[in-house]
């Protein structure tokens, strides 16, 4: 198929491409670099930088590519700045998204994989979170992911453009071959953040809290190795292709892992101490969140395969690969 993946050249989005490339796909990547990496982009892929939100840009790309469907992770998608500056996140997320199915329906392209998020959901108590929990979004960011689904959703109805949503949660790791990633200025997540430490990028780690309703005091999160995440968009493809209906899915492992359990694993795959120390909580943190994953297995096929142990370890390869990130 041609394939357009809207941010194919961020974190998420260059490994759905390199996997896309070695399934024999065509790929054609949009990214305005302002976050993203031209150097993580798989170099079989065609590259185009600019901004979705610029009309004569996009429908430039369309009319030159004859696109089969489009994987979107072209969004700005950190939930402190997005508390800060929430039109950026209006006119980035939503605008960008109300242009690209604009040209899909000027183009008749009906298939549309989205990378969507937990924050939809906002904060529940019951876990793990099912796709039947009420989405009431905590902040600006999962705002505009659950209005930007909200638009598939009229749009499938009003054009007969399919999608499928897939909502993830904390999304870590790199390639197994370390070719490529994980590498955000600033870096805002923390398994990256803890690898600094035996990176000798900073002295120790602070957690946020511990005294959050959990084991050890720590916030749960679900962790997704990156290279699951990116094969569960490429199932999500097929199903589209096959004619099915849209859908939305979540992506988690059903298994979360501490803020402290993330210090541990660190410090036996690095074999380095990592200090740690306390800091106070952060203002909307919640205990726990871990999703559920049994509808995307039940009719994508899809599983998660790699651990918590796994995850770090790719991104320790990688990290210790490329010290700089892509500045190399």
């Amino acid at each position: 198929m041609n394939l357009l993946v809207l941010g194919g050249a961020g974190y998420i989005g260059s490994h759905f491409v390199k996997l896309a490339t070695e399934l024999k796909h065509n790929v054609i990547v949009v990214d305005n670099l302002l976050t993203g990496h031209k150097e993580s982009v798989n170099k079989k892929a065609k590259f185009y930088k600019g901004d979705i939100r610029d009309r004569i840009f996009l429908d430039k790309v369309f009319k030159e590519n004859n696109i089969d469907a489009c994987i979107h992770f072209a969004a700005s998608s950190l939930v402190g700045e997005s508390m800060k500056n929430p039109v950026k996140y209006f006119d980035n997320n939503v605008t960008g998204t109300i242009i690209l199915l604009e040209m899909m329906a000027k183009y008749d392209v009906k298939k549309i994989v989205f990378s969507s998020s937990a924050a939809t959901y906002g904060q529940h108590d019951k876990m793990p979170i099912t796709e039947d929990y009420e989405t009431k979004p905590t902040n600006p960011y999962g705002e505009t992911k659950l209005f930007m689904e909200k638009m598939m959703k009229w749009s499938d109805l009003a054009y007969g453009i399919k999608y499928v949503s897939l909502r993830y949660f904390n999304v870590a790791g790199a390639s197994i071959d370390s070719s490529i990633g994980e590498d955000h200025r600033p870096e805002t997540h923390l398994i990256p953040i803890v690898l600094q430490v035996p990176l000798e990028k900073r002295e120790y780690i602070t957690i946020f809290g511990d005294d959050y309703k959990t084991k050890d005091g720590t916030c749960i999160r679900d962790y997704i190795h990156v290279e699951d995440l990116v094969d569960a968009h490429i199932k999500a493809l097929n199903y589209l292709a096959k004619g099915n209906n849209s859908e939305v899915f979540n992506l988690g492992t059903e298994t979360g892992y501490s803020n402290k359990e993330i210090v541990e694993t660190a410090r036996t795959v690095t074999k380095h101490p990592v200090p740690m120390k306390l800091g106070n909580r952060r203002p909307g943190d919640p205990d726990k969140l871990v999703a559920t994953y049994k509808k995307a297995e039940k009719i994508l096929g899809w599983t998660p395969t790699k651990d918590i142990k796994a995850i770090i370890s790719s991104a320790w390869n990688f990290h210790k690969k490329h010290p700089n990130g892509f500045e190399e």
